[in-house]
């Protein structure tokens, strides 16, 4: 059953968050229309840089831990991984924001994007020769930098909140498929294509890879929210405006 190991992690990760979608305080499933197509956008450009990645050497996948089915280089479960972990991370965020309704990390919005911007720019040109490091960190600046011109800070904090509180489940998941619980990892990362520093059995940049797979799911989410929003006022505005017929 080992082999099933990457399956388990995935189903540990979107169990809760599936089987609360239909709550009827977070009613999650009634935000997925908007939560989907970001999700597949998203997802579509974190295949194509893992798809390099492992072409590359910067990480392969041990086949003792997954089911055997691939697409191109890549196992069955490292595709389901940037759907199911994105629905399971914009789900804390919902949760977050009902029950903390007031955005207590929003002040810290603007200084996070001002810090972190130029620090990931200067730790990934000072380390070009690693490429998990390197084009991880300066996609991660890049991300942050589109984000705050689009939205400026009116997403920042409550995205701060739910990114914090998700590196609780981050490390489990990712400790667990970096061989913290068993004889090897089920990602074998290359440590010559990055700082080799760990937290737990994680690779310090994983934090900033899940940044920004969070933030992009974030961005288009509140992106086709506030669009679906907008055509609705202008539909009931319509109706309103429209003469009864009798």
């Amino acid at each position: 059953m080992e082999k099933y190991l990457y399956f388990g992690v995935l189903l540990f990760a979107i169990s809760y968050p599936l089987a609360q979608s239909f709550e009827h305080r977070i009613r999650y499933a009634t935000k997925w229309s908007a939560l989907f197509p970001g999700m597949l956008i998203t997802a579509l450009f974190f295949i194509v840089w893992d798809v390099w990645f492992t072409q590359i050497g910067v990480w392969e996948f041990n086949h003792r831990y997954i089911a055997g089915f691939f697409l191109g280089n890549l196992p069955i479960e490292e595709i389901l991984f940037f759907f199911i972990i994105p629905f399971a991370c914009v789900f804390i965020y919902e949760v977050l924001i009902y029950f903390f309704p007031k955005d207590y990390f929003k002040p810290l919005g603007k200084p996070f994007v001002f810090v972190m911007v130029p620090l990931l720019l200067v730790i990934g040109i000072l380390n070009l020769d690693k490429w998990y490091t390197s084009v991880n960190l300066i996609i991660g600046a890049i991300a942050l930098l589109v984000h705050y011109l689009i939205f400026k800070d009116q997403y920042l904090g409550r995205f701060l909140f739910a990114y914090l509180v998700h590196l609780i489940p981050l490390m489990l998941c990712n400790g667990v498929l970096t061989g913290g619980l068993t004889e090897e990892p089920v990602v074998i990362y290359n440590n010559a294509e990055n700082l080799g520093i760990r937290i737990w059995t994680v690779p310090i940049e994983d934090t900033i890879y899940s940044m920004t797979l969070f933030l992009m799911n974030i961005s288009f989410f509140e992106k086709f929210r506030s669009q679906k929003t907008i055509a609705n006022l202008e539909s009931l505005k319509s109706n309103e405006e429209s003469p009864s017929t009798y």
